[in-house]
């Protein structure tokens, strides 16, 4: 069971303010299970520190990298920063340290040694890595090993951050604040074409998706998942208003920088300190910045152009950037003083992706015949991996959530996806949450299992991914339920909002309206009342940005798509015969000279077909009319009709077709005249009530893009003749 620290009365001074014993039990009980409201803090105290955790011995492994690294010089400084809060009846410490990542050993015996000087439990504690890939190496991954010298060093200063912050302690008030600073994080897994598939340390050919695969946009289809770009901020003064600290959060991977170095990190830090503190101000200021779920999030958005993007922007001038961001709605922050405090951990059991016999028999050649000595490339780094995870089979990981009145922290201990932590946020009790990822371990990669399909570097099994294809749900899932309880609420539900236009279509009584803003599959939930929901084939991945926000949505929310990568949506909706129509969104990823078809997009037969009197909807390739809407019925060797208008690649398109008995039509973005407009043999009604989105039903040349807010509708009878 979660250990979870809440209020528990302290003795008053030898008076007996004991209830019944057993009315005592039975609220003991229900406050533990978090049933019971919390009561109003009886004091709020707050103390921050920052202990500096440079390396003093020279050269030092540095980590981040495939290849063993040394370093013989400090660029910037490094830190463990802390912040200690107490409510009168809750200490917790959060730390912070300029790292790449720490094993979980050296977390815990940092903690313990903090725990004997202070009195806080090690459960009332999370740690965290900022991230940066230039600083000392402290836990071994990949080509590199951990500096011996160094990993004694940071734990004992670790521990002396935590220390120092709870003997700061002061009357204290806090407040939050979060701000969009998308123009500072992007995506940088992108899916690679279906002809262009990469191969794998194991010789396979398995890469769809990869990080900065999209430098060359002729190989890629679109980004591989969303970007979160809050820059969330927990900000503590003292009840004068001096500026204490503040824990701020964001889903940016690195910069990258020179070793030794606390990269973008260790700056946003210091311009927070020269921005907020004033002078005379003591003790001084601590700023701390956390990373956010970011394992498929860099600072580059390969949707943009070399120039557009900015690539020689330099790490100074990107920080000011982002620093000027937290400043303003920092400055907007409105503090309280009554906040109560919560804390709950889970040490969650999982396995690691252990090697077959066939590739544990490669992993051990390979490492005999290297004698020893430490990998010199990329093959050799994954059979050392191979042989490591077998060695070790399975693990326990760290997972925390923290409730600083109505704020909530999560943690996971790995290299997080930037969806997991939008799942997190969007579903915590607590609206104002914000998710550290790499706290209380370093547990390596978790993409959502969706992702382990299209393979890629984050995929591919060793210490730095190796854990189980469930672990991301098994770990976000326990995240959740710890907010639950520090909160005493449940989770939200998350439903996207209906705009004028989503409104619009369900008014039309379709038979199935799908969204598509699901977290992950296999359902695809149907939104009308005809609950025909689809299932989500292999080879889509979700939550991407979707067409028309202000018409979809509402309050500024950002619509949600799918991306197909090989996969479908499909569904049976029985009885609609040759009357119906399909509406749906559309945005292409695959270059429009790639194939003869460049996608299928709809279609409607028997599964594995061809079906003689299908009906199916696309975009035209090579074979003709490049870039324009194609119907076809049947798969009798009959070229597709194409429509009229070119459709731009990586735009959102609206596509209608109304397949009225005979007569088809296909509609585009709106216009009155049809693109399509053919007349189909009589009495050829589909054969099936199978539908298909993302692909034709015989997997032939199927959708590489995005799709969206799919509706399909019943038409009407015409009046039979007296």
């Amino acid at each position: 069971m979660p250990r979870l620290g809440r209020h528990r009365p302290r003795h008053n001074g030898g008076q007996d303010c004991r209830l019944p014993s057993l009315l005592s039990g039975i609220l003991a009980l229900l406050l533990l299970l978090g049933f019971l409201p919390t009561s109003a803090s009886a004091e709020f105290r707050a103390g921050a520190a920052a202990i500096d955790v440079s390396p003093i011995k020279f050269p030092v492994i540095v980590n981040g990298g495939f290849l063993n690294n040394t370093a013989d010089s400090v660029k910037t400084p490094l830190h463990a920063r802390a912040l200690v809060l107490d409510d009168g009846h809750l200490r917790i410490a959060i730390a912070v340290v300029d790292t790449c990542m720490m094993p979980r050993e050296l977390i815990d015996a940092a903690k313990r040694n903090a725990a004997k000087r202070t009195g806080i439990p090690t459960t009332r504690m999370m740690v965290s890595a900022t991230h940066t890939h230039s600083a000392p190496s402290c836990m071994g991954a990949l080509g590199t090993d951990a500096d011996s010298d160094y990993v004694p060093y940071l734990t004992e200063r670790l521990a002396d951050a935590i220390v120092a912050a709870d003997a700061r302690l002061e009357p204290a008030r806090g407040g939050w604040a979060v701000t969009d600073a998308s123009e500072f994080t992007a995506v940088r897994r992108w899916i690679r074409r279906p002809d262009r598939i990469d191969t794998d340390p194991f010789g396979n050919k398995t890469v769809r998706a990869n990080m900065h695969a999209a430098q060359n946009w002729d190989n890629v289809t679109g980004p591989s998942g969303p970007e979160d770009p809050a820059l969330s901020m927990i900000a503590i003064q003292s009840r004068d208003g001096r500026p204490l600290a503040i824990l701020a959060n964001f889903s940016m991977h690195y910069f990258s920088a020179a070793p030794v170095s606390a990269d973008y990190f260790g700056l946003f830090c210091k311009g927070l300190k020269s921005r907020v503190q004033k002078p005379g101000d003591h003790p001084p200021f601590v700023g701390l910045l956390s990373h956010g779920c970011s394992g498929d999030i860099w600072r580059r958005d390969y949707a943009k152009s070399p120039a557009e993007r900015g690539d020689d922007t330099s790490i100074e001038h990107y920080t000011a950037g982002l620093l000027n961001l937290a400043i303003t709605a920092y400055d907007g922050i409105e503090y309280r003083d009554d906040l109560d405090l919560a804390m709950a951990e889970t040490r969650l059991p999982l396995r690691f992706r252990v090697p077959d016999a066939e590739r544990l028999d490669w992993a051990r050649r390979l490492m005999s015949e290297m004698d020893g000595r430490l990998p010199a490339n990329r093959t050799e780094v994954y059979a050392r991996e191979q042989i490591i995870l077998h060695e070790r089979q399975s693990t326990k990981v760290v997972v925390q959530a923290i409730r600083i009145g109505d704020i909530g922290v999560a943690t996971t201990p790995t290299e997080t996806y930037a969806l997991t932590g939008l799942k997190l946020k969007l579903q915590s009790p607590l609206e104002k949450t914000m998710v550290l990822d790499l706290a209380n371990g370093g547990d390596g990669y978790i993409p959502p299992p969706e992702q382990h399909v299209l393979g890629g570097y984050n995929t591919w099994p060793a210490r730095s991914a190796g854990l189980e294809i469930s672990a991301e749900p098994k770990i976000c899932e326990t995240a959740l339920q710890l907010l639950e309880r520090t909160s005493g609420k449940p989770r939200r539900v998350f439903q996207q909002s209906r705009g004028t236009e989503a409104r619009r279509i369900l008014a039309t009584n379709p038979a199935a309206y799908w969204r598509l803003d699901d977290f992950a599959g296999p359902a695809a939930r149907d939104s009308s009342p005809g609950g025909h929901d689809g299932i989500y084939e292999p080879g889509v991945v979700f939550f991407l940005p979707g067409p028309r926000s202000e018409l979809f949505c509402t309050d500024g929310e950002q619509n949600r798509a799918a991306h197909f990568a090989g996969g479908r949506l499909r569904s049976r909706i029985p009885g609609l015969g040759d009357r119906y129509s399909v509406s749906l969104w559309f945005w292409n990823g695959m270059p429009v000279d790639a194939r003869p078809i460049t996608g299928w997009m709809f279609s409607r037969g028997h599964d594995h077909g061809p079906d003689i009197n299908g009906d199916h909807l696309g975009l035209s390739g090579t074979g003709g009319d490049p870039g324009r809407l194609v119907f076809l019925h049947g798969d009798d060797g009959t070229k597709p009709l194409a429509g009229r208008t070119p459709i731009a690649r990586w735009t959102w398109n609206h596509a209608h077709l109304v397949r009225d008995g005979s007569s088809v039509r296909v509609y585009l973005n709106g216009a009155t005249q049809p693109e399509i407009d053919t007349k189909v043999p009589a009495d050829t009604a589909p054969p099936s009530d199978q539908f298909f989105f993302g692909g034709r039903n015989d997997n032939d040349s199927n959708w590489e893009g995005r799709l969206d807010e799919i509706a399909v509708t019943p038409l009407p009878r015409p009046p039979s003749n007296p």
